[in-house]
Order: structure tokens, then sequence, then C-alpha cells
């Protein structure tokens, strides 16, 4: 993973989390509906409603916020490792992962 940072954001945790263009480019490519959706993603890390750890990698988070306007009613999920703060990816999902809650908006 690397790549020319494109985008960044602060995360609930006031953590800076950073977007490639080649992870951009792979979430894109391998989930092309949000390729009009970066201030969805945005806005998930920023105002996330759940956060979980990976159950395969403590040091990876998949951050959740519920939508009602993408497909009916979906959650983005951004998956980002604390490790360096990247976005790995993100994608569109109607089931929240298992693992730790880490946050949960009250």
């Amino acid at each position: 993973m690397g790549g020319t940072v494109i985008m960044e954001f602060t995360d609930k945790f006031n953590r800076k989390i950073t977007l490639s263009d080649e992870r951009w480019k792979h979430i894109t490519d391998t989930h092309p509906e949000l390729s009009d959706m970066a201030d969805v993603l945005k806005e998930t890390l920023e105002e996330p409603e759940l956060i979980k750890r990976s159950v395969y990698d403590e040091k990876v988070i998949l951050i959740y916020k519920y939508y009602e306007h993408i497909h009916n009613g979906k959650y983005m999920c951004v998956v980002v490792t604390l490790n360096n703060g990247l976005v790995v990816t993100a994608y569109i999902t109607d089931r929240i992962k298992k693992g730790e809650i880490i946050w949960t908006k009250n």
C-alpha cells in the first residue's frame, strides 16, 4: 500500500487518517458504486456510529455509519490500519462484522 495522499481526515479519537490515490483506485475498482461517494467516506470517518476491531488483525479497525439513502438503507464501512492511519478499503454492507466494539455513538 502506498501512493500519494489525496485526502486527510481526523477521526473520533483525533487521529489523522489518510487516503492514498492507490487505495482510492482499489476501492473504486472493487466497488465502483463508491466512485461518487468520497463525501460519504469522509462523513463515516469523521462521524461514525460504530467502531470495531478486526477479528483478523488487532491493528485494524472497521468504522461504520448507516445511511438511509444508500440502497434503501445500508452501512458504509471504512477499514483503517492504526499503525499508519491509512484507509485500506471501504464498502457498502447490510451487516456489521464480528469483533470487539471499540466505540459506539450514544
